[in-house]
């Protein structure tokens, strides 16, 4: 069966069609239902979600600009390559902002959003034990989200939410390695212990940590898709 037929549709009454279209491929791309260098058919999609083309070519260009869709000749539409040089770039920016992050949580968080990190903490080790790769994904987003709304900071939050639909691939591809979830929980802990200490140093070195063993985590996994 072609990932085309398998990934999940979602449709709301009230958006246009253009963005419910957008919104269901994007999320297909992203949990990794519609794969890397997988071809758009454009009738297919529509005979799929029940709409014409136009809102297809509409939303296609819309994941193009976003750098999820490329379109090559002859073929049209594929969805774009997880590459280390995409990575790489996404990665770099997340980290610096996952550093300012902690430092500012650790002056600004509150008790209660400490209890939450804690629930979070265990969410997700409790996440990890269903095997389940979006459940986990979802709980890892869940418990960054506690730390970036602990800054106080809108700016950044907006920042980082706009980064967050990228990033969510590759983290995609990290949750992935089951190797590495046990590591994904320590270093969970470690972030948490350090921001109820109020200790910005170490906080600031274990989110670094957590972005770099996620970088070499991933790449293995591009070699290993690619065959290198």
């Amino acid at each position: 069966m072609s990932m085309n037929d398998s990934f999940q549709v979602n449709m709301d009454a009230f958006l246009p069609l253009r963005d419910v279209v957008f919104n269901n491929l994007r999320h297909a791309i992203l949990v990794g239902e519609l794969k890397p260098g997988e071809r758009l058919m454009e009738i297919h999609l529509a005979n799929k979600l029940g709409v014409s083309r136009t809102p297809i070519r509409e939303a296609i260009r819309m994941l193009e600009l976003e750098g999820l869709v490329i379109m090559t000749p002859r073929r049209g539409a594929e969805v774009a390559q997880i590459t280390e040089k995409s990575m790489n770039d996404v990665l770099e920016v997340r980290q610096a902002l996952d550093v300012l992050c902690v430092e500012l949580a650790c002056r600004r968080i509150t008790a209660e959003e400490l209890e939450d990190l804690k629930d979070a903490c265990e969410a997700f080790a409790a996440s990890v034990e269903t095997g389940d790769l979006r459940q986990i994904a979802e709980a890892d987003v869940a418990l960054h989200d506690i730390i970036i709304k602990a800054t106080g900071n809108p700016r950044l939050i907006q920042l980082v939410n706009n980064l967050s639909l990228q990033m969510y691939r590759y983290r995609f591809e990290y949750i992935k390695d089951s190797t590495q979830h046990e590591t994904l929980i320590r270093e969970h802990r470690v972030i948490y212990e350090s921001l109820v200490a109020g200790n910005a140093e170490t906080a600031a070195q274990a989110a670094k940590t957590h972005i770099d063993n996620q970088r070499n985590a991933i790449i293995r996994q591009i070699r290993l898709e690619q065959g290198k």
